[in-house]
């Protein structure tokens, strides 16, 4: 074996080293300093004397591109002279952005020479480049990925040519825990770090400006702070920089190093004449802060912040602060009793909160302009009525959820409007999203009433789904007797309830913030994937890097498969953001408070509603940087050589563990229960009943046998949406009596779909629940092994021959009745669900997961969900199929319950089944006497027109079709 080569060591090219010893490769290095050199001894590495021993006899060279002037110019180029053709080069880097990275476009053309290192290295090679040529030359980048699966593990993101990059695969793919490869040119790393320091930098002026607004509003900044970091505003950046800015401890030459890589970017920016507006403001908001720190090292961050603008973040962060969640229970607990409660505003937030108190036993009373919602909510068990007077009459707490001030306005005052008919003492609890200044007059109206009407702050977050789950989060805000007047119904609507105190309006405030931050995540986001775009990166493998990055923000997330599918259906639509930056500049001013990234996506997004995208989806806000330059965002993934990716892949977990789910499985009541949606599911499975009815009798008798797996076919799959929900929910409604007539049956159900995504998503996985009840995770697992059905990095693939292709590019993608656009498994559960489940709360186990941890590992992770979360699991062989199985079964025995939506090679590892070669005639005791036979083909996908044609080419002189139309 060949060694592998390191010229010298930071923290992260050390840690890369001893994985590949641990990985039972044979390391050398080339290190200077002393204290490395030991700890390399120590973990098993060879030390060499020079760089020309280090190059001697090596598969690959990784050089730490910060130790590049370091080293003996000629020996280097002595070293480099004596590698073979076919040794890859890998430059690695893990610091921040270096002016010398924007050389390397130009430097990198055709074959690599030491022309490159003389540049990197400002002129020093003393020698001639001409004679030395580098044929495999790869870029790598390491950083500790920060996303939740990843968890400061190892991230690299490497860039090359296709030969280069499969050279140094191997020694990549068994060095870090996530490897992503950008093919093509050698410089994609260094791009790609440049867009996530774009993203940091916005973030961090967006998250002082966040602050600065706040304190202004009056709000605590650690209130801000907790509430923030668990809603739709947070970043990586918010989370874990404001903590430092509140305690005082960052200090100018931070500013100042941010001010040198922005600067950088807008240097690539310009070279490439692409406008960065968000960046440009950031940029001069940084030089700004840290010119007010020159001359003066002890001038801390946000004293220099105070000078410019008059806001002191410490002085704010340093007073009392309060529970606000404490302060909630405090007053719900004495909170008045509620009966009557009218609703204003029945859109998708609005009607999932009236729904929710009606399922809370209060009596409501609904409205909305759009009369077909009316009929919508009768059918709910709700009242209504044909005005807002008409609403308000007689209740107790009247609820405002609709769009604007505006809006709001006109409910309350306008004809027919609401404060003439409330009852003397009534509440009014406002939940849309105004200014804090609006909150904060309309309360003193209602004082001038006469009628000693109430008025609760209450803005919301959290969306439709959580809204119709009383799952919402909110920050609440008003008098004692305000609030405890309206506590029982905030209470019901919500699961996280924030009291903050101050004027009413302080609510809004905290929601204007969070608007505030949200906004300029979305515009940023659009303003990293379109630079990315003309940067020549791939958009989708750039989408994966940054998730994993410092430069990832809640909003980016969720927003950005949107522009990467160029699909802007109206989850949140533009104008809406808008309206609420809108409410930032006009506070920013009243305050005056200088927010200038803020107002500058204001813009952003008045242009593209401008441009006439308003009622479009908010992520449409990068149209105005396509329209502007040219560039498309729009990435497909891409089709992979099959050889290439599961070659890459970590070693599979090295325990045969079907013997192990056989075993837990005796110890395991459950019995699986597959509702089979046609009748291909039973193909990997052997000795298994199928059942063709599911009357309460049979399954009676089914679980009287103890059986560990049957098998219903329903064939639901040729049915309508409305009659495969009907029909699941019959048959789970039978299977919960039978199991309760049969002592110690408990069950799981498993619907088993198909394999290339088609069929009644989310529609049988609903009626399952709406019987079953809430589970403890949805797993979704499209793995088929035998039908070249792969799921890697969340992204499924059918394989065709020798390539991968996504499952969204294929002719099954395109079904007339199921078809879909998403190849990301959990941008597939958004786009089915039509936004109910978003994709960045989807939970995914990885083949990294299963082929490092083992099911101890799934175990963990699977308990560790929070309860109705939707989970994906990659696969790529049976033996990781088989530990997904072997470590459900151990969370099912710790009392988790799951509802699994899969195909069918799941239900043969779950249940722990031996494959067995496929029956032939005789084993069915048919003779070879052809007495003819039947064979109905009913799909009309192009890939079974392919087959057929084999059959009768094979078969065409016995063969005899008959087409039926």
């Amino acid at each position: 074996m060949a060694f592998v080569a390191f010229i010298g060591f930071d923290d992260f090219s050390f840690e890369l080293a001893t994985s590949l010893i641990r990985a039972g490769y044979k390391v050398k290095a080339f290190e200077i300093n002393q204290a490395w050199k030991d700890k390399f001894l120590k973990s098993g590495g060879i030390n060499c004397a020079s760089i020309v021993e280090a190059g001697e006899d090596v598969a690959a060279l990784f050089v730490l591109n910060s130790h590049l002037n370091v080293i003996n110019d000629s020996s280097f180029g002595n070293a480099l002279r004596g590698l073979q053709k076919d040794v890859v080069v890998v430059l690695v880097s893990s610091t921040p952005l270096r002016n010398d990275v924007q050389n390397l476009e130009k430097l990198f053309t055709g074959i690599f020479t030491l022309t490159f290192l003389r540049n990197l290295c400002d002129g020093h090679f003393p020698f001639s480049a001409v004679d030395y040529e580098i044929h495999n030359l790869v870029e790598a980048y390491v950083s500790k990925g920060v996303s939740e699966a990843l968890d400061g593990q190892l991230l690299t993101v490497a860039s090359g040519r296709a030969t280069a990059i499969s050279r140094a695969r191997p020694f990549l793919s068994a060095m870090c825990e996530k490897l992503i490869i950008f093919e093509g040119e050698v410089d994609a790393a260094s791009k790609t770090n440049m867009v996530i320091e774009l993203l940091k930098g916005i973030h961090f002026v967006a998250s002082l400006e966040a602050i600065c607004l706040g304190v202004k509003a009056g709000i605590h900044p650690w209130i801000i702070y907790d509430i923030i970091s668990n809603a739709a505003g947070n970043s990586w950046i918010f989370k874990n920089c404001v903590p430092h800015l509140l305690k005082g401890d960052i200090r100018p030459e931070f500013l100042r190093s941010l001010v040198q890589d922005m600067g950088i970017v807008m240097d690539k920016a310009k070279s490439h004449t692409f406008p960065l507006p968000l960046l440009a403001v950031t940029h001069q908001q940084l030089m700004l802060g840290s010119s007010h720190g020159y001359g003066d090292e002890d001038v801390l961050l946000e004293q220099a912040w105070k000078s410019a603008y008059g806001v002191s973040i410490s002085d704010a962060a340093n007073t009392e602060v309060y529970n606000p969640e404490q302060l909630a229970d405090e007053i719900t607990s004495k909170s008045s009793s509620v009966k009557r409660v009218g609703f204003i505003g029945l859109g998708a937030m609005g009607f999932g909160m009236a729904t929710q108190l009606i399922r809370s036993d209060f009596c409501v009373i609904g409205y909305d302009v759009f009369k077909p919602t009316l009929t919508k909510f009768t059918d709910a068990g709700g009242l209504t009525g044909n005005s807002p007077a008409e609403v308000s009459k007689d209740v107790e707490v009247l609820v405002i959820m609709v769009t604007n001030e505006t809006q709001v306005e006109s409910v309350l005052y306008g004809e027919a409007g609401a404060i003439s008919a409330l009852p003397y003492g009534a509440s009014i609890i406002l939940s849309s999203t105004v200014s804090p200044g609006y909150v904060s007059q309309l309360e003193q109206r209602l004082g001038n009433e006469g009628k000693n009407l109430k008025l609760v702050d209450a803005p919301v977050s959290g969306g439709v789904q959580r809204a119709s789950k009383g799952a919402l989060t909110i920050m609440a805000s008003g008098t004692k007797e305000a609030l405890r007047s309206t506590g029982s119904v905030l209470s019901a609507l919500s699961e996280k309830l924030y009291v903050i105190k101050g004027v009413c309006g302080a609510g809004s405030g905290v929601k204007m913030v969070n608007q505030l931050l949200a906004g300029v995540h979305i515009a940023s986001g659009a303003e990293a994937m379109a630079f990315g775009a003309r940067l020549g990166l791939n958009t989708r493998t750039l989408f994966e890097v940054i998730l994993n990055s410092q430069g990832s923000s809640w909003m980016f997330e969720n927003r950005v498969p949107h522009m990467l599918d160029d699909d802007y259906t109206p989850y949140s639509a533009l104008d809406i953001f808008v309206k609420d930056l809108g409410i930032v500049s006009r506070e920013c001013a009243s305050h005056k408070v200088p927010l200038h990234l803020s107002v500058t996506a204001h813009q952003l997004f008045l242009a593209g509603s401008a441009a006439g995208w308003g009622r479009q989806d908010d992520a449409g806000v990068v149209k105005v940087y396509e329209t502007l330059t040219g560039v498309k965002v729009k990435g497909r993934p891409p089709t992979l050589k099959k050889e290439v990716v599961l070659g890459s892949l970590p070693p599979e977990w090295p325990e045969d563990v079907i013997g192990d789910i056989q075993q837990l499985n005796e110890r395991n009541s459950k019995i699986l229960v597959v509702l089979d949606d046609d009748p291909t599911g039973t193909q990997t499975v052997h000795d298994i009943n199928v059942l063709t009815e599911w009357t309460l009798d049979s399954l009676i008798e089914q679980f009287r046998k103890k059986p560990k797996c049957f098998f219903i076919l329903t064939n639901s799959r040729s049915l309508s949406s409305e009659k495969a929900w009907a029909l699941v929910e019959e048959i789970c409604t039978n299977l919960r009596a039978a199991s309760e007539s049969v002592e110690h049956s408990d069950y799981m159900v498993v619907l088993r779909g198909d394999s290339t995504l088609r069929g009644h998503f989310p529609e049988e996985a609903d009626a399952a629940i709406s019987v079953l009840g809430v589970v403890d995770a949805w797993i979704i697992c499209p793995f088929f092994f035998q039908g070249g059905r792969y799921t890697v990095d969340d992204i499924h693939y059918v394989a065709d021959s020798d390539e991968l292709i996504p499952a969204g590019d294929t002719e099954f993608a395109k079904d007339a009745t199921f078809g879909y656009k998403s190849s990301n498994l959990r941008e597939w559960i958004e786009e089915k669900t039509a936004g109910r489940i978003q994709a960045g709360t989807v939970a995914s186990i990885s083949i990294q997961l299963l082929r490092k941890g083992g099911p101890d590992a799934v175990c963990e992770y699977l308990c560790s969900l929070e309860k109705g979360r939707a989970c994906i699991v990659n696969a790529a062989s049976e033996r990781d199929m088989a530990v997904f199985a072997a470590g459900m079964i151990k969370a099912e025995m710790k009392g988790k319950n799951f509802l699994c939506r899969t195909a069918a090679s799941f239900v043969s590892a779950r249940v722990g089944i031996t494959p067995i070669p496929p029956l032939l005639p005789k084993d069915v005791g048919i003779d070879k006497e052809r007495n003819g036979g039947l064979i109905v083909v009913g799909s009309y996908v192009p890939k079974t027109t392919k087959q057929v044609q084999e059959l009768k080419s094979r078969c065409g002189l016995f063969l005899r079709c008959i087409e039926v139309i």
